[in-house]
């Protein structure tokens, strides 16, 4: 599920890539199996879906991986 930012000048964006991101993590649990350590949050969705959903605004910890290009 891809979110879209209707308020950015450009007209739209899409949201950060939490597979790119440090804070992001995998989880052994298979109801929750993905979790962002930034924001302290287990979920089914990309963690940057729930931070739009809660917030109305992308993520704003976004944080590139050592050694992952943009």
């Amino acid at each position: 599920m891809e979110v879209i930012n209707s308020n950015a000048k450009d007209g739209y964006t899409k949201s950060p890539n939490c597979l790119k991101c440090k804070y992001f993590k995998v989880t052994w649990e298979a109801n929750f199996p993905r979790s962002c350590t930034m924001f302290n949050i287990k979920c089914r969705t990309m963690p940057s879906v729930e931070v739009f959903s809660a917030t109305r605004q992308q993520c704003p910890s976004f944080d590139l991986k050592d050694g992952i290009r943009a």
